[in-house]
């Protein structure tokens, strides 16, 4: 399910990046005196009272500006825009409505979304500087002040109030699999979309970037309905700071990972793989989706009988943080074994949401713990009470122990191989949650 995405829209230097930093709980955005710092979106998951959503930000937007990213800055503003659910449209309060406030203001009607108006920079809660900005259109302002932190329950409390939260919580399972396409541009994309398909539905080119926007195609597989998401190249970010088209195309792929239930990552089989390639597998391992890794061009590489196994020891190498992984080799141009993707996407998405009996669990849990005993802390040994899964997509598993601060990255790491080799999760990502359990419960 696509995690609700709310957007930080305003002119420059206002605050965006400190608030986005605040609701994140770390320092990722720049923050600077000088406007124009942030040129790119910058994104992160947030949880607000158990809802979670994406919270972007973007660079400060003034048709005023000398700066010669602001034509970028605006490009990349619009495109999180579009894709917001919700928007929060952020003004200085000790500066008072400006003609670059009622400009993003006019940009903000257009787009027809829910804007949330907030008022930073109120130190000492000046409610009374909140009164001007009711002229912008959008109701009652909520003061804030990032640098104190004050103010910013009320506004998260008026996001998570938005009708998309509301859906997300009675959302019904869609029996529809999603499936989005993503890799390097050229790397042969919408070629196994239309391989896929079965005819050209998506327009294919030699020249780089030539998918744009995330392209969504319904289509039957074995009496199954999916939706293919053809999506743009994903470059290097400082190879796209200065083209608008290829910056914002990045946010959309982002975003079709975040609502895909499997994803085809794409690699050039004729290339070596390269740090952007290992990058957008890492974009997926952090989504916590399933995916298989699509070796296209196969039919360019000079092959003996060992060449698979040699690419599949590369693979092992270059995806240690992933060796779940499942490969499939084609050539979408000659259609040579395109025909193994769609079984493996339904084999990947089965393993991703399979549920496990407690029973089983535990047994396997067992057996760990009998090959190799627990770390000790402090004199402390760590004890596995029991184990339960809590969720699927990705398969989530709570182990309840004595003590959590005892774990060991290494022990997690144990654990989640013996699961492995008990239970087939090829292909999905599995994630291990340790909690304490009180003394008095011991």
């Amino acid at each position: 399910m696509k995690k609700p995405l709310v957007a930080i829209v305003g002119r420059p230097n206002t605050g965006k990046s400190s608030f986005f930093n605040k609701i994140c709980g770390k320092r990722i955005s720049i923050i600077d005196d000088l406007p124009g710092v942030t040129r790119d979106r910058i994104y992160c998951d947030a949880e607000w009272c158990g809802k979670v959503f994406t919270l972007v930000d973007t660079g400060g937007l003034d048709s005023k500006s000398s700066d010669v990213f602001q034509k970028t800055i605006r490009s990349q503003a619009q495109i999180a825009i579009d894709l917001a659910d919700v928007i929060i449209f952020m003004v200085d309060g000790r500066e008072g409505v400006t003609p670059a406030d009622e400009e993003v203001a006019a940009l903000l009607r257009r787009a027809k979304k829910r804007v949330i108006l907030v008022v930073n920079k109120l130190d000492r809660f000046e409610v009374e500087n909140t009164y001007d900005f009711y002229s912008l259109g959008f109701g009652e302002p909520f003061p804030i002040s990032c640098q104190q932190g004050k103010g910013l329950g009320e506004v998260l409390d008026e996001i998570i109030s938005a009708p998309c939260f509301k859906e997300a919580s009675n959302f019904e399972e869609s029996s529809t699999i999603k499936i989005a396409v993503v890799g390097r541009p050229n790397a042969g994309k919408s070629s196994i979309v239309n391989r896929l398909l079965g005819e050209e539905r998506v327009v294919v080119s030699n020249v780089a970037g030539t998918t744009r926007d995330a392209i969504d195609t319904p289509f039957r597989y074995n009496g199954k309905d999916f939706v293919l998401i053809d999506t743009a190249g994903l470059r290097r970010q400082r190879s796209v700071e200065k083209e608008s088209v290829e910056g914002y195309s990045a946010l959309r792929a982002r975003e079709a990972i975040g609502r895909a239930d499997v994803v085809l990552i794409v690699f050039d089989a004729s290339e070596e793989i390269s740090e952007q390639d290992v990058r957008i597998a890492g974009y997926v391992h952090e989504e916590g989706k399933p995916s298989l890794i699509v070796m296209n061009k196969w039919d360019k590489i000079e092959k003996n009988g060992h060449t698979i196994n040699d690419y599949v020891s590369m693979l092992k190498e270059k995806l240690s943080f992933m060796d779940y992984f499942k490969p499939v080799f084609i050539s979408a141009l000659s259609g040579k074994r395109v025909e193994k993707v769609m079984p493996s996407v339904l084999e990947v998405y089965a393993n991703s949401t399979k549920r496990i009996t407690t029973g089983v669990l535990n047994e396997v849990i067992q057996k760990a713990i009998l090959a190799q005993q627990p770390p000790t802390k402090k004199g402390k040994t760590l004890k596995i009470l029991y184990a339960t899964q809590a969720e699927v997509s990705p398969p989530t598993f709570v182990i309840f122990v004595n003590d959590s601060s005892i774990v060991h990255f290494s022990y997690e790491r144990f654990l989640e191989n013996r699961l492995r080799a008990s239970i087939n999760f090829e292909g999905t990502p599995i994630k291990l949650i340790f909690r304490s359990r009180k003394e008095k419960e011991q």
